[in-house]
């Protein structure tokens, strides 16, 4: 009789679990990675071709090639944190996935939308607190990445390797 009911039990535990598993199943949503991954080709073409222009639109203004390049990260970060202020890059980013997010318009966009979101919670605690939630991380690790490797190579050089 025990023993009956203790089966009875697991029974209906691994009912519930294979319900739950198809339930989980259905409600997940399924993406086309050949999709995903032309979509990123086109929303990072678009944002690629766009700084060319804004790089050949400078050359032709007669600036030398470091302020041009310094011209069109400036343009493309405005023109980022502008569109997330409008809420447009958001959809842009949920249609283009990682085309939008892997440029510099992207690490502008991660920075500009706390702001946007934590703005109601005032200026030191909403925006000074929030701001780099997103960026913070790749802001930290690229300083200390790049000071590592500042002391590997200021080391090579010192001992004649490079």
């Amino acid at each position: 009789m025990v023993c009956s009911m203790a089966t009875a039990a697991e029974e209906v535990k691994k009912q519930k679990a294979k319900e739950y598993e198809n339930y989980v199943k259905s409600v997940t949503p399924r993406h086309n990675l050949f999709k995903n991954m032309g979509f990123a080709f086109v929303s990072g073409g678009i944002i690629c071709t766009l700084g060319q222009m804004i790089m050949n639109f400078c050359k032709n203004q007669g600036m030398d090639s470091e302020t041009c390049g310094s011209w069109t990260s400036l343009c493309l970060i405005f023109l980022s944190v502008l569109l997330t202020g409008l809420n447009i890059y958001p959809k842009l980013a949920k249609w283009g996935g990682a085309g939008t997010l892997v440029p510099i318009t992207g690490f502008a966009n991660s920075v500009a939308s706390p702001a946007i979101e934590y703005q109601k919670e005032g200026q030191i605690f909403g925006i000074g607190c929030k701001i780099f939630t997103i960026a913070g991380p790749v802001i930290l690790y690229g300083i200390l990445t790049s000071a590592l490797l500042g002391v590997i190579y200021y080391l090579m050089k010192m001992w004649g390797i490079v």
